[in-house]
């Protein structure tokens, strides 16, 4: 029957994998706990420390269960660069997936670079370049505003602006030969730094870019959307806001200072 089929729906998709499964069983471990505050979690064979357990959550349903990062390559051992790698779960995903991966994880936010290195060697996981900068334009340092949990941003309006550590995305592109997945997820920087390496993709089979929309901001999706098609990317455009009565409501998820998130996935037919 189409009704009950509809009414079961969420239901069974929450519960379809095993790492689906081990999401609710997060939910009912890590939901309740106080926000913002250090806290050692655990899930399957890890442990990590993480700064706020409601983004660890966020990020498990993104990068475990729901597997965002999937991709397929015909070599043992890719080449990934994690620009935005937080606390270090999408570093985990990636070398669970391919153990001899050669990975480059940035993380802008000093505190945050220090649990990411904190959280790989406790898992065991020593062959990561952390890069502590943030991925910019130049290397000459960028206004960045911490957060202290996965919202540090350029645009940050609630915290104190500082000056930190930057480096050129363009230049690490151009000193590989092959890159099998770049994610970008830096919180509103990924506008300027793929306008600035818009000619240095060529050679990526698999792009992820996390889209931010800040209030008061030119939006620039029209710019990002550019990138990929000029480069041959087929892409796929989504978003887990799926809010009601978008001409009134125009907040992301009542963020103060967002009014957009889209995740675009790019690939190489």
């Amino acid at each position: 029957m189409f009704w009950l089929k509809q009414l079961l729906k969420e239901p069974y998709n929450a519960l379809r994998t095993a790492r689906d499964r081990e999401f609710i069983g997060l939910l009912w471990r890590y939901g309740d706990k106080p926000r913002h505050r250090l806290t050692e979690v655990r899930f399957g064979k890890y442990r990590l420390r993480v700064p706020d357990t409601m983004s660890f959550l966020f990020q498990h349903q993104e990068i475990f269960a729901d597997a965002f990062y999937e991709f397929t390559s015909d070599h043992p051992q890719p080449v990934i660069l994690d620009c935005g790698a937080n606390v270090g779960m999408s570093v985990l995903y990636f070398k669970e997936r391919y153990p001899q991966a050669r990975v480059i994880a940035f993380e802008a936010e000093a505190s945050i670079a220090e649990l990411l290195r904190e959280n790989l060697q406790s898992n065991g996981i020593t062959d990561v370049e952390v890069i502590d900068k943030a991925v910019w334009t130049d290397d000459q340092g960028v206004q960045f505003g911490s957060e202290a949990a996965d919202s540090s941003s350029i645009y940050s309006e609630s915290a104190q602006m500082n000056l930190v550590p930057s480096v050129r995305l363009r230049d690490y592109l151009r000193k590989e030969k092959r890159i099998d997945f770049l994610k970008i997820d830096i919180e509103g920087a990924e506008i300027d730094v793929l306008a600035d390496c818009a000619d240095s993709l060529g050679h990526v089979e698999n792009l992820f870019v996390e889209f931010h929309s800040y209030i008061g901001h030119s939006q620039s999706l029209a710019g990002v959307v550019k990138v990929f098609e000029e480069n041959g990317f087929r892409y796929y455009v989504d978003t887990n806001q799926h809010r009601k009565r978008p001409f009134v409501n125009h907040r992301y998820r009542g963020n103060a200072t967002m009014d957009l998130q889209l995740n675009i996935f790019g690939w190489r037919e």
